[in-house]
Order: C-alpha cells, then sequence, then structure tokens
C-alpha cells in the first residue's frame, strides 16, 4: 500500500493547516471541494465573529446555522448530546462541547485556515487544533455505527422505477474514486500526481442509492487508477469490505474492470447523461441503453460527496430525512464530473469473474432494450 501525504510539521502554528490524520475521514477537502463545485450556495454578507458567534449562530436565523455548521440547530444539538453522553468529548474550563463541535464543522465545511478559526473562536491556535483532533477522534469512532453494509433487498430508488427495476434489481449501491486535492511534499509530488497534472489523492468510496456512505478508503496517490485501488481493498481483508451476497452488485465505472461483483457500463458506447441530450437523445441499441440508465443510477455518488465528512454526512441523513441540503438536491442531475481515468487495469479480475459479469450486463441490456423499443413512452 503507498504511504500517505507527509505532514510538514515546519510550519508555524499561525500558519498551520488542520490537516486529518491519514485523511481517514476526507471531510476538509471532500467538503469544501465538492460543496462548492456541485452545489454553490450563496455566503452570507459578513459572518459573526468575536466571543459572542457562538450566541449569534445557535440563538439566530435557521439559515445562519445551516451557513457556518452545514446543519440545522436540531440536528446539531442531538449530536452535542450524543457525544456527551457517550464520553467521546468532554467540556472543558473554557470550551464547551457545542464550541468544539462548532470549530471542527466551520473547519471541514469551509476549509477555513487556523488563524481565520482563531479570531472567529477568539481561541489560540493550539487551542484550535487540540479541540479539532479531539473531535476529529469522536466522530472517527462512530464510523462502525454509521458506515453499515447496504442491505441486500432492492433498494427502494431502483424498486420504484420502471426505468431501472427490473433491471437493477440486484443492484445494492455504488463505488467511484474521487480525486481530492492534496498538499504533499516536494520529494512525494511525482506520486500523487494525476493524469490531468494535479496533485490528488485517490478517494475509492461506495455508497446506498438512499445517499448513504457504505465505505470509504482514502490515501492512495492521485496516480494510482481507480481499479487498483478497488483490487487493493479486495485483496487486504483487514479493509474490512462489506461482504457482497451472491448475485448482488455495485455499479462502477469505465475505470474499473467488469466483474463478478462489479458492473461497468460498455466501453466505446455512449454513456454520460449529456451524450443523450439534443437530437441524438434516444439510444439506438441495448448497450447505449443500458450505459444511460446505468450512468443515471451511478449519478448517486457524485451527489453524496458535498457534505463534509462521510460519518457527519450520513448521520445527518438518519437524523433528518429533510435536510435542507438534501432536498436542494433531491432527484436533480448533479454536473458529472469527468473521468480520470477512462480506461481500466483489465487484469484485475479472472476470466471466470468477467464472464458472470459480462453474462450478467448482456441479460440486463437484453432485456431493458425488449422493453424499450415495446414499451416507447418508458424512455
Amino acid at each position: 500500500m503507498p504511504e500517505n501525504p507527509v505532514k510538514d510539521t515546519s510550519t508555524s502554528m499561525d500558519d498551520f493547516d488542520l490537516e486529518l490524520d491519514e485523511m481517514e475521514l476526507v471531510a476538509a477537502a471532500a467538503g469544501y471541494y465538492y460543496y462548492n463545485s456541485i452545489n454553490r450556495q450563496p455566503r452570507c454578507s459578513s459572518s459573526p465573529s468575536g466571543s459572542g458567534f457562538m450566541t449569534e449562530v445557535l440563538e439566530g436565523h435557521d439559515d445562519l446555522c445551516r451557513e457556518m455548521f452545514r446543519m440545522d440547530k436540531r440536528v446539531f444539538h442531538k449530536l452535542c448530546n450524543n457525544l456527551r453522553q457517550r464520553g467521546m468529548l468532554r467540556d472543558t474550563a473554557g470550551v464547551m462541547i457545542e464550541e468544539q463541535l462548532a470549530i471542527f464543522l466551520n473547519i471541514i465545511g469551509h476549509n477555513e485556515r487556523n488563524r481565520v478559526i482563531q479570531e472567529r473562536f477568539q481561541h489560540s491556535g493550539e487551542t484550535i487544533s487540540r479541540h479539532f483532533n479531539n473531535v476529529l477522534k469522536a466522530i472517527k469512532s462512530l464510523s462502525r455505527e454509521f458506515l453499515q453494509p447496504p442491505p441486500i433487498t432492492t433498494p427502494t430508488e431502483i424498486l420504484c422505477n420502471s426505468r431501472f427495476y427490473p433491471y437493477f434489481k440486484d443492484c445494492i449501491g455504488v463505488i467511484d474514486g474521487m480525486h481530492i486535492p492534496a498538499h504533499v511534499p516536494a520529494k512525494d509530488q511525482s506520486r500523487f500526481r494525476n493524469r490531468k497534472g494535479v496533485l490528488s489523492q485517490n478517494v475509492l468510496a461506495a455508497c446506498t442509492f438512499d445517499l448513504q456512505f457504505i465505505f470509504i478508503y482514502p490515501g492512495w496517490e492521485g496516480s494510482a487508477v481507480d481499479s487498483r485501488v478497488l483490487r487493493a481493498v479486495l485483496d487486504d481483508p483487514d479493509q474490512n469490505f462489506p461482504h457482497i451476497p451472491e448475485g448482488k452488485y455495485y455499479l462502477v465505472d469505465t475505470g474499473y474492470s467488469n466483474m463478478e461483483g462489479f458492473i461497468a457500463p460498455y466501453l466505446g458506447v455512449r454513456y454520460h447523461l449529456h451524450e443523450f441530450r439534443g437530437a441524438n437523445q434516444l439510444p439506438t441499441n441495448a448497450g447505449e441503453l443500458f450505459n444511460h440508465r446505468h450512468s443515471s443510477l451511478r449519478n448517486v455518488i457524485q451527489r453524496s460527496f458535498i457534505l463534509a465528512a462521510c460519518v457527519l454526512h450520513n448521520y445527518i441523513r438518519r437524523e433528518e430525512r429533510n435536510d435542507w441540503l438534501f432536498a436542494s438536491i433531491d432527484g436533480e442531475a448533479v454536473q458529472e464530473l469527468p473521468d480520470f481515468d477512462d480506461q481500466p487495469e483489465m487484469q484485475v479480475a479472472s476470466s471466470i469473474q468477467r464472464q458472470i459479469a459480462f453474462s450478467l450486463r448482456e441479460s440486463i441490456a437484453a432485456a431493458m432494450w425488449n422493453d424499450f423499443i415495446n414499451k416507447w413512452d418508458e424512455w
């Protein structure tokens, strides 16, 4: 397994950007990068600061709490109480748990520098750093509870949509890789430079169609292709990738091999949703129809990345089904991001695994095409 980014300890505390422990939570970069690139929300014209910051946010309008903490007040207070009751965090003489969590959420939700948080909360850089890391450890401790294997029953999002059911009835989730900007020393930059020339970390994530994360695997250099990262996960039992029940599978993109348990789209065939717009929107064969619906379903993984951290993402999703941010994107097609790795490594699956997946994909596409040409209103 490749080494994780090396942290530069020579930087002064005033200039110190709080980093995540081995990026296990993928919080700051993922939240900031995707929140701003996919769901641009207008920022408040001025942010409250000084010792009254917490009072202004928690006693002010709901929108201010959502803007600063990326969650509703009720969810924020419940999470604080949860962490307090479980003994995962404790109040200190100068900083209550509510403020500790607020510091953490401000950093990962806005990608703020330490010095900005110092000014906002009126604490030293050391205090900010200490509480950030304490909250990070507490949130990570919730991962087993909030990152759960998917149910084996057909997801409601598929079951209730005639475009997807019964064709994808055995699909249990989506897997994709995401390149998150990385800050690494010069000696490591060649390994972290992806095919687009950008320094990044390749993060593998799996999620359900209910917009909840199942599994997250960060740490690989941006130069690593998606299929290699997935193979590393499957070959290492210590990673605890959820067992895939027989006959079930995840949807993956063209960066992965089409193999048992992982169904990829057809190569060399129209796939991305924007390719089906305009005069040529209708598919012309079974492969194109399969790819279009595959792409429509897989779109869920990109929508899931917009919140700050996987555990917090799932916590909010479970506590508030009608959360303001989820509601703002529910049912909307997200602008598709470019794939960094268009071709998979072809030797990651055995010939038997590939044949099983090939036969399954062919049967799905054939059934889908047969229904399509006889039921034009189902497009």
